[in-house]
């Protein structure tokens, strides 16, 4: 969600993708620059989806209604702004389908005012293209409950199915500090196409506050188990959370589980980043691989010190029903900070792969991006530095609340914010490397 006042001129957001030099290049990949614009009115917080069937095809979300597509893997990009009959207001979410779909999930503003309106936010939209983001016609919602916030979704697809599953956080009122004003986790699924939503339902027993801080349960993204299980982990109270529906989203546990600490909470201070937090990244591996059907869950926390915030998976083999000790993804001997982790595995390889910010090379807040793989079902990691040069964050320029990542058979296409003189950027890398399982 989108709380800053400046964040209100996004609406002037630019579009103007620009060559990124690499001169300085500390990568084995090539960066691509997707959109940039100045920082107070520049894009961030990207999501990416590759299509399963045509990996040729990607699209990208930027804050605050930005949608970037290429036909070409990644290499060039088109861009424009997103709009919808119930407002376009950040937290962008894009998935894909098999049936040459992609969705794009966001926050709405029906009244088009931003936050002059009490109608902000009182659901979430979905829009669909049909034609690999060149638009996106289709639209509908879910969630709908004023005078309530609907915020912080994340959506995923069967791969079985091609039904839709979403969650959010749902507030009474945001950061409000009344002890009766509660948050919680809420959740909706689709028929194939996106078009018709369940109503929602709640499947948080605990509620936490509205102050939009580690005592709020936030962070939901739900992942699909190869027998058609929805598991859902969200952050809340220095814990990783976990409910699950083993038939297809009809009914849930009656109380979710704690699956890992989160030393510290899921809010966190990062030195020049405004705001970052350590939500946790749920994710199944659908390929044929010795690994199909594992369950992995992404977060960050300080337990090794509040100057070291380090990235930690947990794993189920057996549908959620025991997890792990917390691994370590980042492999660094520093005590500086890795931050903003996503997680996704390639569902034809088997492959995990995890983004984030790192500072392990530097001795001040120059930031570089790496990226984690594991062919062995998350148990060890290799990490490889994917910026070309790092940036240094301003304290005052929003980042948004996450980066992403997507793999298709070996294609691997993470994306992130950086900052250079006075402009927030979304890049991605050219990965391609056909690593399997083992």
């Amino acid at each position: 969600m989108l709380k800053l006042d400046f964040m209100q001129r996004f609406f002037n957001l630019l579009l103007v993708p620009f060559a990124f030099s690499g001169a300085l290049a500390q990568s084995d990949y090539t960066n691509v620059s997707i959109t940039s614009g100045i920082f107070q009115t520049g894009p961030c917080e990207p999501s990416i989806a590759i299509l399963p069937n045509d990996p040729s095809k990607i699209v990208v979300g930027s804050v605050l209604n930005g949608v970037h597509y290429s036909n070409d893997t990644g290499l060039t990009w088109r861009s424009y702004r997103l709009v919808a009959e119930n407002g376009v207001w950040g937290d962008p979410v894009i998935v894909a389908d098999d049936s040459n779909h992609f969705y794009f999930f966001h926050l709405s503003d029906p009244e088009g005012t931003n936050w002059k309106s009490e109608h902000i936010l009182d659901r979430i939209v979905v829009q669909r293209s049909d034609d690999f983001g060149a638009s996106f016609p289709h639209e509908s919602y879910l969630g709908h409950n004023r005078p309530k916030k609907q915020d912080k979704p994340w959506a995923v697809v069967s791969p079985t199915s091609q039904e839709l599953f979403c969650t959010w956080t749902e507030f009474d009122a945001y950061k409000s500090s009344a002890p009766e004003d509660k948050s919680r986790i809420r959740f909706s699924k689709s028929s194939p196409g996106g078009l018709e939503w369940t109503e929602a339902i709640t499947i948080s027993h605990f509620e936490g506050g509205c102050m939009d801080d580690a005592y709020t349960t936030e962070g939901a993204v739900p992942a699909v188990g190869t027998n058609q299980e929805v598991y859902v982990a969200w952050a809340w109270n220095e814990k990783i959370w976990l409910n699950r529906s083993l038939d297809n989203g009809a009914t849930w546990e009656p109380q979710e589980t704690p699956i890992a600490d989160q030393v510290g909470g899921w809010k966190i201070s990062i030195p020049g980043v405004p705001r970052a937090n350590g939500f946790p990244v749920t994710v199944v591996d659908h390929s044929d691989g010795p690994y199909r059907g594992s369950i992995y869950v992404l977060f960050s926390d300080a337990r090794n010190g509040t100057d070291n915030q380090d990235i930690f998976l947990v794993l189920s083999r057996d549908r959620g029903e025991t997890w792990s000790e917390p691994i370590r993804v980042n492999n660094d001997t520093t005590e500086r900070h890795q931050f903003f982790p996503w997680l996704t595995v390639d569902s034809k390889t088997g492959v995990l792969y995890a983004i984030f910010y790192d500072r392990r090379n530097h001795s001040d807040n120059q930031t570089d991006v790496y990226l984690a793989s594991s062919t062995d079902g998350g148990h060890t990691w290799e990490n490889e530095r994917i910026s070309e040069k790092p940036f240094l964050p301003f304290g005052d320029v929003f980042f948004g609340d996450y980066n992403n990542i997507a793999a298709v058979d070996g294609i691997i296409r993470p994306v992130w914010t950086r900052y250079d003189n006075k402009r927030l950027t979304i890049m991605t890398a050219l990965i391609n490397k056909k690593k399997t399982a083992k």
